[in-house]
């Protein structure tokens, strides 16, 4: 299977002020970057947008977070949904790019990474999500950590896609 590395919504304005663990996950999504890239698999960085204040196409909240090691090779693509498919072409680079399988790395959990990685599994991709290298913000219901957990349990649970989603740690990741 060739795996591709999509790393959702880790931009500026998103991490200000910072989600749960956020150093720990911008290291951990660069190691994934990193090895991806030594494997040959495609990256893939997802950028949301949004035509009020938050998130404005260009502004410096829009852009992929400083910290974030993106190269030459690496593909972008602009969101306007939680869902990293819709309205986008992601689908027809993973194609081009011969991509059988998804890692799934970013923010946040409960929105766009849980959005995305469902929606590749009805697409057919089995999705490794990468249990300690998605992250969100604290809710008055849960912590951002509690979210984390709560998500990693529940997709690597959901087998009726007919295709494995998976919560596995940075570490065993391989491409």
């Amino acid at each position: 299977m060739k795996s591709a590395l999509l790393v959702i919504d880790v931009q500026q304005g998103l991490f200000t002020p910072p989600p749960a663990e956020a150093e720990e996950v911008l290291m951990r999504i660069n190691q994934l970057s990193a090895r991806a890239r030594q494997a040959g698999a495609p990256v893939f960085f997802i950028q949301h947008q949004t035509a009020h204040q938050e998130l404005p196409y260009g502004s410096d909240a829009w852009q992929i977070h400083a910290e974030l090691q993106v190269k030459a090779g690496d593909h972008r693509v602009d969101k306007t949904t939680p869902d990293s498919f819709l309205r986008t072409h992601l689908g027809k680079l993973l194609i081009a790019e011969g991509v059988t399988q998804l890692v799934v790395c970013g923010y946040s959990t409960e929105f766009c990474v849980d959005t995305t990685t469902r929606r590749a599994a009805g697409l057919g991709y089995p999705v490794m999500l990468v249990a300690d290298a998605h992250t969100s913000h604290d809710k008055p219901h849960a912590s951002g950590l509690q979210i984390r957990a709560h998500h990693n349990a529940t997709l690597s649970n959901i087998e009726s896609f007919g295709v494995l989603i998976s919560a596995v740690p940075t570490e065993e990741i391989r491409f």
